[in-house]
């Protein structure tokens, strides 16, 4: 039985295992749980989330699971009304570092349509049988089950938000065949394909900016909902202040970016609205739909619990104004791991602006050039050029060289799917990547919620501006959220 933090806080058994929490959050239909747990009923055969508006069915007729995978796995399928899939993730993906969150990570990028179970087993350092086992003890369902439930709902969205034909539906949400495509859509949603798609259009009309065209790619809209309270200004502005000129753009009160996909090329803009994100992407292949929302969704923090985070910081009483102030605040997360090292790297002991100048003159110089923006250098073109258009120390220059160095040969890899505690061992091995930089790394990439970055010089100030001394030994009453609390001490700087 897994240990992890829950919704209201609590440390102790997994939140799906504990029956009678559960039920209490499905009469009241509480919305922060939606995500966290998934309710099935055993007499109508339904799945659903637990603030959906259907009568509450009687405690002896529910069951509940930690992922929509279980419930299909049961035999539930898709309730019509709330659509279960459409909520927030779970934030116990990121709060918890074991095998099971690291493989629910992977799985959502899109890791098991790419290199099969195979591949996600060598990612993550397991053997198939292994992971199998892990995976079915912890959520009740193996990684083929978890898998087939992240290509349903890729393909319930392109069925429902693009006007592609339904046969290229099928493969590019990661199915085999035609035949599978239509049988897991029956017996997930108990409709078939044409079905939703009819549904949807009679709803909501036909997509007017949902289209897809062999020369310039697939374009959709999407909604990205996550939990209230958001605090979009504090996020937004975050990325904004670290904007690569061409690679990332401010436009509007939105963000947006390329992407650097397993298939190809894309793009986001995001925009925050009222109980969602407003995501316009456009995709060179179809194919990496889900990794593109999963890594999105990342770089917001989403999926995180902003009432678990508020419990326990507010009750710190030098901590509680700050956190008043801002509600909801979150941990900017990554699209891209390598990207992001050498981002690091490049701003360390330099101001925000200064390294904002340096990512973008290397990616004018090595990126790859899109007609919509540019692509951020992988770390190989890195490793070949880099020292032909860096500027600066040279000792800095070698060290982001041979950062890049090692990810281009696979010695470091830096990807969601990473134990904590071996990735920080990789990177502090590397020349002129220190402790800060690490952890700053496993912070954003990983979504590690319990990194204090104490010697950062800003946050520093931020402890000193609310009367915090002793930072390091002050902190331990923040944990698990220490990743959250800096975010206020930065802004309280």
């Amino acid at each position: 039985m897994t240990a992890v933090v829950t919704g209201a806080g609590l440390t102790g058994q997994a939140l799906w295992r504990d029956t009678e929490r559960c039920y209490r959050a499905l009469a009241s239909r509480d919305a922060r749980f939606d995500g966290q747990f998934i309710v099935a009923v055993k007499t109508t055969g339904i799945y659903c989330r637990p603030s959906c508006p259907a009568l509450t069915p009687k405690a002896a007729n529910v069951r509940f699971y930690p992922t929509s995978a279980a419930a299909q796995s049961s035999g539930f399928r898709a309730c019509r009304r709330c659509l279960p899939d459409a909520v927030p993730g779970s934030p116990e993906w990121n709060l918890r570092a074991d095998l099971a969150a690291r493989a629910m990570r992977l799985i959502a990028d899109g890791v098991v349509e790419r290199d099969g179970v195979p591949g996600l087993a060598h990612r993550l350092g397991y053997s198939e049988r292994q992971l199998g086992r892990v995976l079915t003890a912890e959520l009740g369902a193996g990684p083929l089950a978890l898998a087939r439930a992240h290509r349903a709902h890729s393909a319930r969205l392109l069925i429902e938000l693009s006007e592609l034909p339904l046969a290229d539906v099928a493969f590019a949400a990661g199915f085999s065949s035609v035949r599978q495509f239509n049988d897991t859509i029956r017996e997930v949603f108990a409709r078939t394909p044409s079905q939703l798609r009819a549904s949807a259009t009679a709803s909501r009309g036909r997509p007017e900016d949902a289209h897809a065209d062999e020369t310039t790619g697939t374009r959709l809209s999407l909604r990205l909902p996550y939990r209230k309270p958001f605090d979009a200004a504090g996020i937004f502005g975050f990325l904004a202040a670290r904007a690569v000129p061409g690679v990332e753009w401010v436009d509007d009160g939105g963000f947006g970016r390329t992407l650097r996909l397993p298939h190809g090329p894309a793009s986001i803009v995001l925009t925050p609205k009222d109980g969602h994100v407003r995501c316009e992407l456009h995709l060179a292949d179809v194919r990496d739909l889900g990794s593109a929302v999963a890594r999105t969704r990342r770089l917001l923090d989403l999926d995180a619990d902003p009432e678990a985070v508020r419990r326990v910081l507010s009750a710190d009483a030098t901590l509680a104004p700050a956190v008043a102030a801002a509600p909801g605040i979150r941990v900017p997360g990554a699209v891209d791991g390598p990207e992001l090292l050498l981002r690091a790297m490049l701003g360390q002991q330099v101001s925000v602006a200064a390294a904002r100048t340096a990512a973008g003159r290397l990616a004018e110089a090595l990126g790859e050039q899109l007609p919509w923006g540019t692509l951020f250098p992988t770390p190989e073109t890195v490793a070949e050029r880099g020292r032909d258009v860096l500027r600066g120390p040279e000792r800095r220059t070698e060290a982001i060289c041979a950062a890049a160095e090692a990810m281009a040969s696979g010695a470091v890899d830096v990807h969601v799917g990473r134990d904590a505690g071996e990735l920080r061992a990789e990177l502090l091995a590397l020349p002129g990547v220190g402790p800060w930089t690490a952890d700053y790394v496993l912070m954003r990439v990983l979504g590690a919620p319990d990194l204090l970055l104490a010697d950062d010089l800003v946050v520093r100030k931020g402890a000193a501006a609310l009367g915090i001394t002793g930072l390091t030994e002050h902190s331990q009453a923040w944990r698990p959220w220490r990743s959250y609390a800096g975010m206020y001490l930065w802004r309280s700087a």
